[in-house]
């Protein structure tokens, strides 16, 4: 608090401790202190609600890992009981996939608390609107409140639970891939726009080496990856659906590779490439990985690992492999695209207009006031108008809990015996979907421009 409040702070002062108060009740600015930087009020606030959302991702990660899952026999009723469907009871050992149900539950949890935001925030403007104070304060309250929701998702009767959830997750993880590449896209077009202007600029040809080198690397990756996936997903004999699969996306993604690089698509859009093009290939790629890692034939998928309700497994893989690595590559895209939605807007009109984020003008009064002040804190810059949709933010944040939520689990659920996790078809069908409409998407807006020529696309 020494640096907060200054070298004299005394915490005896009732003057001090009631601003100690109000901080934590209070807005955003009142969370930065002189140490730190000036800052807009509404990136603080998206990092803070994003701060939550990697807390309870560390919790969900805490309770799968092998040791403390077994911990969780601890806690009351969380096991006893839980084969229990339909009033049924099965009576079974549930001591392989506690940590399953915790993870499931922390989902809720968290999808409950964003849920319940989108909500209370719906059609607010500006920060003069009462409500906008809920959004951008109260931050000890906000986090007794996911407390509060958390201790009671472990109280909600197992039964179909887990079952039903399932299949909340699969949506709102199909809509949170779709948005990662939505991000995908507009990274990949600033990232471009930034180096063509470079080399512009500067007249270096060293510019255009690194977009011919950058892209180069991307397609060889996909190349090799897609040369490994049909080595280790596909037989022989056999395992037709990994091939067709496999197969239909290597032909998608030469398709949209194609068109970024036509002359009616190059003079609509000057600045799409094949930079973009490769990388939404790789993540193309990366998406087809995920979904055969999840192929529930054993002969066809070697990563596959079963577990039943006594703690064995049918793959050659210890139980401690629980996370495979298109789990880990899952997480860290999910940290990139959480922080990137939290952190900036787009560079482009059309982005923006899907996110539902305008940056505006909004605010250049304060922000001047704060820089002329040298006061480092963060300042309202959304008086005249919101920056970004408070609901919409909200329910990305929603997607995203579902989304981990599955990725933490593997995709896997119960069977119907309640006796062992495995991993159905509807999670690769899921994945493989969501591949296919993010290349629909990112060729629409490839094509747009030439099919709707009397629309504004700049």
């Amino acid at each position: 608090w020494g640096t907060c409040f200054g070298a004299n702070f005394d915490p005896s002062d009732t003057g001090m401790l009631s601003l100690q108060v109000s901080c934590l009740c209070g807005s955003a600015p009142c969370l930065l202190c002189g140490c730190c930087p000036s800052a807009k009020n509404s990136t603080v606030s998206r990092l803070l609600f994003t701060f939550f959302l990697f807390l309870g991702t560390l919790v969900s990660i805490i309770m799968i890992i092998p040791g403390v899952e077994k911990e969780l026999h601890k806690l009351p009723g969380f096991c006893e009981g839980s084969g229990a469907v339909l009033g049924v009871q099965t009576h079974i050992d549930c001591g392989s996939f506690l940590g399953h149900k915790a993870v499931y539950r922390m989902g809720f949890a968290m999808a409950a608390f964003f849920f319940l935001f989108a909500v209370i925030m719906v059609c607010v403007r500006s920060s003069k609107d009462p409500r906008a104070a809920v959004q951008n304060g109260f931050w000890f309250f906000k986090f007794l409140v996911l407390v509060g929701i958390t201790v009671g998702a472990f109280y909600i009767p197992d039964g179909a639970f887990s079952s039903v959830w399932f299949y909340f997750g699969v949506v709102g993880s199909f809509l949170f891939i779709l948005i990662q590449l939505v991000l995908l896209i507009d990274f990949a077009h600033s990232w471009s726009q930034l180096w063509l202007r470079n080399a512009g600029e500067s007249s270096a040809k060293g510019w255009y080496a690194a977009l011919c080198i950058v892209t180069f690397i991307f397609y060889a990756t996909s190349i090799a990856a897609i040369a490994l996936l049909y080595v280790y997903y596909t037989k022989p004999e056999g395992c037709t659906e990994g091939k067709v699969l496999i197969s239909i996306n290597l032909i998608l993604c030469l398709i949209v590779s194609a068109v970024s690089i036509l002359p009616k698509i190059q003079d609509a859009q000057p600045h799409s490439g094949l930079l973009q093009a490769s990388l939404i290939t790789l993540y193309t790629v990366y998406v087809t990985w995920s979904a055969l890692a999840n192929v529930p034939t054993q002969a066809c998928n070697p990563t596959l690992l079963v577990r039943n309700s006594t703690g064995s497994a049918t793959a050659t893989q210890p139980l401690t492999t629980w996370w495979d690595a298109p789990s880990i590559v899952g997480l860290i895209i999910f940290i990139l695209c959480t922080l990137f939605i939290s952190v900036r807007s787009s560079d482009h009109p059309q982005v923006n207009k899907l996110m539902l984020t305008e940056e505006s003008g909004a605010g250049a009064g304060s922000e001047a006031a704060a820089v002329e002040s040298g006061l480092h804190r963060a300042y309202d810059n959304e008086q005249d108008g919101v920056s970004y949709n408070y609901t919409f933010f909200h329910l990305c944040l929603l997607l995203a809990a579902l989304y981990i939520m599955m990725t933490l689990t593997n995709w896997y659920r119960l069977d119907e015996n309640l006796r062992v996790l495995t991993s159905p078809w509807t999670a690769v069908w899921v994945k493989i979907c969501s591949s296919w409409a993010g290349l629909l998407l990112y060729l629409w807006t490839l094509v747009a421009p030439l099919v709707l020529p009397d629309r504004d696309f700049s």
